[in-house]
């Protein structure tokens, strides 16, 4: 079956999301913007990269919707613009949990949900 235009450009817009969360380094800005808003330079003290590479890593969450950001005065300050990633991470870590205790030898069990 072919997916229609308005289905394939949905999914490729799941994917950019995707996408974006598919850094460790993205996932460590997306953490860190849980406890609120921070500004680039902390930003780059965290991750201990170049302020050049972490600008790169924000602008890929931003365009991807994940992250808003708001100039004030020399600093540029950011935020999580999407809260509900944080349940996605949680539903991750399960499935990460999950693994584990197949890999130990645990018997196999269907997941639980990841919706609250």
């Amino acid at each position: 079956m072919i997916m229609d235009k308005q289905k394939a450009a949905r999914q490729k817009s799941r994917a950019l999301v995707f996408k974006a969360l598919a850094h460790p380094s993205r996932l460590s800005i997306v953490e860190a913007l849980v406890e609120g808003e921070h500004c680039v330079n902390e930003l780059t003290d965290l991750l201990g990269i170049d302020a050049s590479t972490t600008s790169r890593h924000l602008a890929i969450l931003r365009n991807a919707g994940l992250i808003a950001d708001e100039k004030r005065g020399a600093c540029v300050y950011y935020r999580l613009q999407c809260t509900c990633v944080l349940t996605f991470i949680e539903c991750v870590e399960s499935v990460i949990s999950r693994r584990a205790d197949v890999d130990a030898g645990v018997p196999f069990e269907p997941a639980p949900s990841c919706r609250s």
